[in-house]
């Protein structure tokens, strides 16, 4: 039995952080019905990652909705309102992740839905926060990077974003270990609650070191570019990616004189104090890349591995996907659907980082995510059996 099995969840999200909050439940064995708009759906539906679609819909919303039920209801038409209300009575859970104001408009708030259901735990994500100056900002990830300072972390001299929706990922974790917790509590208490996060406050806690550093020691912290290979502003020589003569090589925290003597580098061995890898770290760092560029990645891991030196090959995406360890650890699924004109759609993805009980979590529903609707006759069918067999 897996630890959510039992549970039904509400999604109201759209876009990314919500919706993969509430796929992160149903990998854990809740049962997810999906509430969209008619017609259109969740936006995301559209948002294509690199381009890429999948039957109707974006390879990236099969991502991020996979094994979840749709259901189309129109909050502002009565009887669909009067339809939704009925599951929120029997939901455990409803998310969100409507900008502020939105959900007491909808009566999707958590004192509206405590009046219909005492137990239901509400989950919700906004960009910034539910008050201050940058409640009202559009809570998209870029943005929310850019507000957080965190372009400014990447070494060189001008602001890099972070390749990846970063804010909204982590959004996704903390709203999920929220929503368990209160479900726990629950369990304990029989009063459901609400829990919420923000993009800001995600990437605020993704920077508890540095902002710890910055409060407390506040001269210790400042926004200069580190060396041309170094890969932290923070750190000291070598830590770094240098090229070597086919690729790159990553090096992490190692005493640069050991660094010096494995590469045959010896005007590296005579820093031997710590401050003098802040102090030369750009001239360090050129000497490392220098002789790294000469021979390939293979030979020098062969040197560096075998001193447990702490280094890796740094992996284009294509070399990361034909490795032997892509396959070993064992995440990749294959999912699928039928679309509305009788298509089938497969799509390979990620499955649940957990293992459970030494066991990776196995789809609930193996399924791709749900076409827009396909779900609407089956939910209502099963509301009205429910009404009937309670009269």
């Amino acid at each position: 039995m897996k630890p959510l099995e039992g549970m039904l969840v509400l999604d109201f999200s759209q876009f990314l952080a919500g919706p993969v909050a509430a796929t992160r439940l149903a990998d854990l064995g809740a049962r997810v019905i999906k509430i969209e708009r008619p017609g259109e759906g969740d936006i995301g539906r559209t948002l294509a990652f690199a381009g890429s679609r999948a039957g109707a819909d974006t390879v990236s919303f099969h991502a991020m909705n996979r094994g979840k039920e749709s259901v189309a209801a129109d909050m502002k038409d009565p009887a669909d309102r009067a339809f939704v209300m009925r599951l929120v009575e029997r939901a455990d859970v409803v998310i969100e992740n409507f900008r502020p104001g939105v959900s007491e408009r909808l009566g999707l708030d958590y004192a509206s839905l405590r009046e219909i259901n005492p137990r239901v735990v509400h989950g919700s994500i906004t960009g910034y926060g539910r008050s201050g100056p940058w409640a009202k900002r559009p809570g998209q990830d870029l943005l929310a990077q850019s507000i957080a300072g965190l372009p400014w972390l990447s070494p060189g001299d001008a602001p890099q974003a972070v390749g990846l929706s970063i804010a909204d990922h982590l959004a996704s974790c903390h709203l999920a270990h929220g929503v368990t917790a209160m479900l726990l509590r629950r369990e304990r208490t029989g009063e459901g609650g609400t829990v919420e996060t923000s993009l800001l406050e995600s990437l605020r806690d993704l920077e508890f070191e540095l902002l710890s550093v910055k409060l407390t020691d506040p001269d210790a912290i400042s926004e200069t570019a580190s060396g041309e290979h170094g890969a932290h502003r923070f750190l000291s020589a070598p830590y770094g990616i240098y090229p070597t003569a086919d690729g790159n090589l990553s090096i992490a925290m190692n005493p640069v004189p050991k660094i010096g003597e494995l590469l045959g580098i010896p005007e590296l061995v005579a820093f031997t104090d710590p401050q003098s890898w802040w102090d030369h770290q750009a001239e360090i760092e050129r000497l490392i890349a220098a002789r790294l560029a000469t021979r390939p990645t293979a030979a020098w891991l062969e040197i560096l591995d075998a001193a447990d030196v702490w280094c890796a090959p740094v992996h284009t995406i294509d070399e990361l996907v034909r490795h032997d360890g892509f396959a070993e650890i064992g995440m990749v699924q294959r999912v699928s659907r039928t679309e509305a004109d009788g298509a089938r759609t497969e799509v390979d993805t990620m499955m649940s980082p957990l293992r459970i009980d030494g066991e990776r979590l196995a789809p609930a529903r193996p399924s791709a995510a749900p076409v827009l609707g396909a779900d609407g006759e089956a939910v209502r069918a099963e509301l009205a059996e429910e009404a009937t067999r309670v009269g």
